[in-house]
């Protein structure tokens, strides 16, 4: 009774497209985030009958033969890349990119990771840093006496000083680029890592070599439409309870063959 298997196999992966659509819900929220989409393909089919065998002496060529699908697997969890809306906050340090790009980020480790998130922070000893303290590259450092900060669609930072009328550049952020950008590992904290299938990052400044610009005093919001969430969480629901259905009508029949005498 290959039909038990096969739904299974569907119910399986409907309950993988209703958590993937729940971690989306959960991020509404979540300043830079992508929605993410699972997507699915066949199984590997049982070939009872090849499309093309001869079925007679004559030289008649079958012309579909018999072919049974065994299911449905999981083929990927893709982020859907799309710019948020800008939310207005005010905040000196909050950046949001137009466009594409990630901003550069240093982890304890070393290891250097990527993310759209501009809620940026500042140290106590005056350091840029990401909500979790993260360093920003290249590392700009606001001295304890500048009364304001400026941030140019290009990302370079100034600093405003009392005794002087004239800005002081402090420095400029960087911007990262990738080829794949689909292909980013996610680390959590809205920090993205590079891997073989993302290529290497393509670092230049904010506005060039088909990066984004900065914007200061905003930041990018969730793209999750939930409305489109929702529709999809209904369909999700609905297509576990039919194969759930297929599996009891599968123990049905099975039951009616062994009550034959």
């Amino acid at each position: 009774m290959r039909a038990l298997k096969i739904a299974a196999t569907g119910m399986s992966a409907q309950q993988m497209r209703v958590e993937t659509i729940s971690n989306n819900l959960s991020n509404m929220s979540t300043t830079g985030y992508n929605a993410r989409r699972a997507e699915f393909a066949d199984l590997h089919y049982q070939q009872m009958t090849r499309p093309g065998t001869i079925s007679a002496t004559d030289g008649t060529v079958m012309p579909a033969g018999v072919q049974l699908g065994l299911g449905v697997r999981p083929a990927a969890v893709s982020v859907q890349l799309q710019q948020g809306s800008l939310s207005q906050t005010g905040g000196d340090l909050d950046l949001a990119i137009e466009g594409k790009g990630y901003l550069e980020v240093t982890l304890p480790s070393g290891l250097t990771a990527y993310t759209r998130d501009g809620g940026l922070k500042r140290t106590g000893e005056g350091l840029i840093v990401t909500s979790d303290g993260f360093p920003v590259e290249p590392q700009i450092v606001i001295p304890d006496d500048a009364r304001s900060i400026s941030i140019n669609t290009a990302g370079e930072v100034y600093a405003y000083f009392v005794d002087s009328p004239d800005a002081q550049l402090l420095g400029q952020f960087n911007m990262a680029g990738f080829t794949n950008a689909k292909g980013l590992e996610a680390l959590g904290g809205n920090l993205f890592g590079e891997t073989e299938a993302s290529g290497p990052p393509l670092v230049s400044t904010p506005g060039e070599d088909g990066l984004g610009t900065v914007r200061q005093g905003y930041l990018e919001d969730s793209s999750v439409d939930a409305v489109r969430e929702i529709t999809e969480l209904i369909e999700a629901q609905r297509g576990y309870e039919m194969n759930a259905k297929v599996i009891s009508a599968a123990d049905q029949m099975m039951g009616a063959t062994t009550q034959i005498r």
